[in-house]
């Protein structure tokens, strides 16, 4: 199946990676302008570590876009460990602790891509953070959110439930719109809110049955 998306989407899309690039990045200027004013001593210090910290950030963010919706993995097949440290690294710290705990040798193609963009979906739904653990095995993974007010967002459940046509999508509507198209290309089942429960999202991927 061919994955078509509007303009819409796909600018969209675009401004959600420029918006969450634009802090890091933004960090590392201001840093580079308190580097240039001089001053040395303490006031250098604390600079050189801004510019450290945001690149690092902003490194970490650009290695889990290019994993989630780059070209460069064959077939969609992404290595586990780089998945691992891509994820690992999106939330190192932040108010959400994120636990590994698969079984995985071969996943499916497109399964990780999908896992990736679930988990972008799943930080939107803990506003107050909380914890985001990944289970299962090559035949079917849950990613379960947990903590105070968890919930996926109005626009993301008006998409899920396809009330939304692509023209009328909003900033906030467009990763669930992503992973429902990347996951009929795929051929994978993606079910987010399974199991939904006070303080808790469950977002079941796997092979369709």
């Amino acid at each position: 199946m061919e994955a078509i998306f509007s303009v819409r989407a796909v600018e969209l899309l675009c401004s959600r990676l420029c918006h969450d690039l634009i802090g890091p990045v933004g960090a590392i200027n201001n840093g580079v302008e308190l580097i240039e004013e001089g001053g040395g001593g303490e006031a250098m210090g604390e600079a050189l570590d801004l510019v450290a910290d945001s690149a690092r950030t902003a490194a970490r963010r650009l290695a889990l876009f290019r994993l989630a919706l780059g070209a460069g993995s064959g077939g969609g097949v992404l290595p586990i460990p780089g998945t691992r440290e891509a994820l690992e690294g999106w939330f190192a710290g932040g108010r959400i602790q994120f636990i590994w705990r698969p079984a995985l040798i071969v996943p499916p193609p497109g399964l990780l891509k999908l896992v990736l963009l679930s988990a972008l979906i799943a930080e939107e739904a803990l506003p107050r953070g909380g914890t985001l653990t990944l289970t299962g095995d090559d035949g079917g993974l849950e990613l379960v959110a947990a903590g105070t007010g968890c919930g996926l967002r109005e626009e993301a459940l008006r998409v899920l439930h396809g009330g939304v046509p692509e023209a009328e999508l909003t900033p906030r509507g467009i990763l669930m719109h992503v992973g429902l198209v990347m996951a009929r290309f795929y051929k994978l089942a993606f079910t987010p809110g399974r199991d939904v429960a006070e303080g808790k999202l469950t977002i079941s991927l796997g092979q369709e049955r």
